[in-house]
């Protein structure tokens, strides 16, 4: 069983959980986050924070209890820091902005890739990097990996979409006779 599951988890201030209809609800000062309760986890909240626990000591329970707790943590700190990806793009002729709701980026291919941003993502573009920012873990994780997934960095230049931090192992290449 998770250790940091049965601890309880502190409430920020600012913040609201309910918990009922088989949905957990956090409410705070960057917006609302809603998710399905797991049918094997009980959620309470009380004074001193959020008690995630098993309802069964099965082996399913105990290995969704301490996910669970995760969730329940990233959701609080979500509602009240935010979450930060930074991509990075190397190569020319390579480059991203920002149209209204939509990305629009040159990744070398014959036309331009269009993609839409999500309502509750804020997109950032510099020079040669784009930082998203929102409250949804999730949100912010998948958006960052779908527009890294349309050029993934290469082994032999490093040219492509990388995220920031990211170390790209290279590959020697042909050798000259």
């Amino acid at each position: 069983m998770s250790r940091l599951a049965k601890q309880p988890i502190a409430l920020p201030e600012k913040t609201e959980v309910n918990v009922g209809g088989g949905f957990i609800t956090v409410k705070g000062p960057k917006g609302t986050l809603t998710r399905t309760t797991h049918r094997l986890v009980d959620v309470v909240v009380k004074p001193e924070g959020v008690q995630v626990s098993p309802k069964s000591g099965s082996v399913e329970a105990r290995a969704a209890l301490g996910t669970y707790a995760s969730h329940v943590r990233n959701m609080l700190e979500g509602v009240t820091k935010g979450f930060e990806k930074k991509l990075l793009v190397e190569g020319v002729g390579y480059k991203w902005d920002v149209q209204g709701k939509s990305l629009k980026l040159a990744l070398g291919f014959s036309h331009p890739v269009v993609v839409p941003i999500p309502e509750d993502l804020t997109v950032v573009v510099d020079k040669g990097a784009l930082l998203i920012k929102g409250f949804d873990k999730e949100l912010v994780g998948q958006f960052a990996a779908n527009i890294r997934a349309l050029k993934e960095p290469e082994p032999y230049k490093g040219k492509g979409i990388r995220y920031e931090g990211e170390v790209i192992r290279r590959k020697q290449g042909k050798k000259a006779v």
